[in-house]
């Protein structure tokens, strides 16, 4: 990837940052749109919008979001956690917990990694 387009990513990350935290939910989220569309693998802006989604009580497209994150990261432990999250949020337990359960082992993997 061109350092422009990753730089272009994390100039709308940022400002989607600052929107959220201004309580923009929709401003987040057209800038975290535009931060995946210059950089498709970027987690991070991801994690974002999937948050911002769950904000927004729009499930399943925050559930969507994250299992992009899973595809492109499978390690990733917040991505299973954020999963988890939002399947009990929608009354799915059993799919919550097969969620909650792969980033515990995920976390455990990365906790012996360290040691």
């Amino acid at each position: 990837m061109p350092e422009d387009q990753r730089q272009k990513a994390e100039d709308h990350y940022y400002a989607a940052l600052d929107l959220f935290a201004e309580g923009e939910h929709e401003g987040a989220l057209a800038e975290y749109e535009k931060a995946i569309a210059a950089d498709p693998t970027f987690t991070e802006a991801l994690h974002g919008m999937a948050r911002t989604l769950q904000d927004l009580e729009r499930f399943d497209e925050a559930i969507e979001v994250s299992k992009k994150i899973a595809e492109i990261d499978p390690d990733d432990v917040l991505a299973h956690t954020s999963l988890s999250v939002l399947y009990q949020k929608k009354g799915l337990v059993p799919e919550a917990e097969v969620e909650a359960n792969k980033a515990r082992v995920l976390g455990w993997k990365q906790q012996l990694k360290k040691s």
